[in-house]
């Protein structure tokens, strides 16, 4: 959430973005650290994140980009109060769109 990838990529394509304030990436960063990567997805740590979706959607926001390979697993769509982009998929199709030369 604090590197210069998806700041410098959704400026350039004129998104404007908006990141969870420092205590809540703290919180994230410790679900996916110390659940998540262990395949451990509780009901409590879905209500966090759904929780921190809502409040982007009050700042304004119209999606929200899952930008770690966990989360999805336990963000599902249907789960999130606003449309999901999931890093993962969407670079991997862009990359065999690459690979192969056309739109998928």
């Amino acid at each position: 959430m604090e590197g210069p990838v998806y700041p410098g990529k959704l400026k350039e394509a004129g998104l404007e973005y908006r990141t969870p304030g420092p205590e809540a990436r703290e919180r994230i960063n410790r679900i996916i650290m110390d659940e998540l990567v262990n395949a451990q997805f509780t009901p409590r740590s879905l209500a966090y994140f759904q929780e921190v979706i809502r409040a982007l959607g009050d700042q304004g926001c119209d999606a929200v980009v899952l930008g770690c390979t966990e989360i999805p697993l336990l963000v599902a769509p249907e789960a999130s109060s606003l449309p999901t982009l999931d890093s993962t998929r969407l670079l991997a199709k862009a990359a065999v769109m690459k690979a192969v030369g056309s739109v998928c």
